[in-house]
């Protein structure tokens, strides 16, 4: 059997290890300077004049912007129904309700219109998800979110790179949250990211990152608040700052790569087996296909083994999340989200990573058309 071809892997140069070594030799290996260093390059990177707080993860990231807005027991907040569990999970951990709206088929995003239709007077704060880097229609969700006084949190965790309308993520609007886990765009091994404008935001952020602590100019501590433990590490943010350094590099690949995806097999499938092309700003965090399973009367489990077969590896982003057991168990009929129960059920990832070759991506296309046709 070939070499399995993994759906994800990350690229770490040299030099960037080499400043992990550094890092770990200095003595300072918890939040410091490299962490100080990491803000002001992503500020720098995402432009708009934006404030960055780095974190330990996207969750924990989406976790503090929900409770610094002031969403709390009692409230909604508009969240996809195709997305990750941790878009919904954050919303629940602060006493809130998740509402979910279905999303496009093919975009995987949701658009105003869904959102307006699901406001109510409980409706605190709007979580709209860039699915796989492709930008969701903002300008519309900002207007309605401000004309109804509602707070944006943007899920970026697929997104960092990403473009609308020539304007980069997180450059505007009310709070964007970038993820680093090891299989995005650039990672800090584990890690996350708020960018934001208000800086009234700034400090219960900042307390809420560490323990709720905060220190007067004399250096002594007090307790605000029943904080967390967000803080990210210097090792953590040397790895960043090399990953940064060659984002637009990875992203640049990626497009390609997923060009070449396109060219191979939109003469061969449906259009809505297919994403979204998207236009030069989609970043590609992901390129997920849909799979008509029940017409070629197989499990998702036996595609994947029928790939992997072949030699390549095929991840899932994302099931339906109202259908997921705790979310149905709330109250959440699956069925009312078409769309997400449809992506959901069929959806498999391909193997996307800025290491990959068109020989690669050829590789992939010929085995999924094999088991297509069997």
């Amino acid at each position: 059997m070939n070499e399995i071809l993994p759906f994800t892997r990350p690229s770490i140069d040299e030099a960037t290890i080499a400043d992990v070594v550094a890092v770990l030799r200095s003595g300072w290996i918890a939040s410091g300077p490299k962490v100080l260093e990491l803000e002001r390059a992503l500020g720098e990177y995402v432009g708009g004049g934006r404030k960055v707080r780095v974190m330990t993860s996207a969750t924990g990231g989406l976790e503090m912007a929900l409770k610094a807005v002031g969403v709390g027991p009692g409230h909604e907040v508009i969240v996809p129904a195709m997305t990750f569990a941790a878009s919904a999970n954050v919303v629940v951990r602060l006493g809130a309700r998740p509402v979910f709206v279905d999303v496009g088929l093919r975009s995987r995003n949701v658009t105003a219109e869904a959102i307006a239709a699901a406001i109510t007077p409980r409706t605190r704060a709007v979580m709209p998800v860039h699915f796989a880097g492709l930008a969701v229609d903002m300008d519309p969700v900002n207007a309605l979110a401000t004309a109804r006084g509602l707070r944006v949190v943007e899920d970026a965790a697929h997104a960092i790179g990403t473009r609308y309308r020539g304007r980069m993520i997180g450059s505007f609007g009310d709070i964007a949250c970038f993820s680093f886990h090891p299989n995005k765009n650039m990672t800090t091994i584990e890690g996350g990211a708020l960018v934001y404008a208000d800086d009234r935001l700034t400090l219960p952020l900042d307390r809420e990152r560490f323990h709720g602590i905060s220190k007067d100019a004399a250096g002594n501590v007090d307790v605000f608040d029943a904080g967390g433990k967000y803080n990210l590490t210097d090792v953590a943010a040397a790895v960043g700052i090399g990953q940064l350094r060659q984002l637009d590099g990875f992203n640049k690949a990626r497009r390609a790569l997923v060009s070449h995806y396109f060219a191979r097999l939109e003469p061969r499938l449906d259009a809505d087996m297919l994403p979204l092309p998207g236009d030069e700003g989609h970043s590609w965090h992901v390129f997920a296909v849909l799979v008509p399973l029940a017409r070629l009367r197989i499990t998702r489990d036996e595609f994947i083994a029928r790939m992997r077969a072949l030699g390549i590896g095929v991840g899932v982003h994302y099931p339906s999340l109202p259908g997921m057991t705790y979310y149905r168990e709330l109250g959440n009929d699956p069925a009312a989200y078409p769309n997400a129960a449809r992506i959901g059920a069929e959806t498999v990832t391909l193997p996307l990573f800025p290491a990959m070759t068109n020989a690669d991506v050829d590789r992939v296309c010929d085995a999924l058309l094999s088991v297509l046709a069997d």
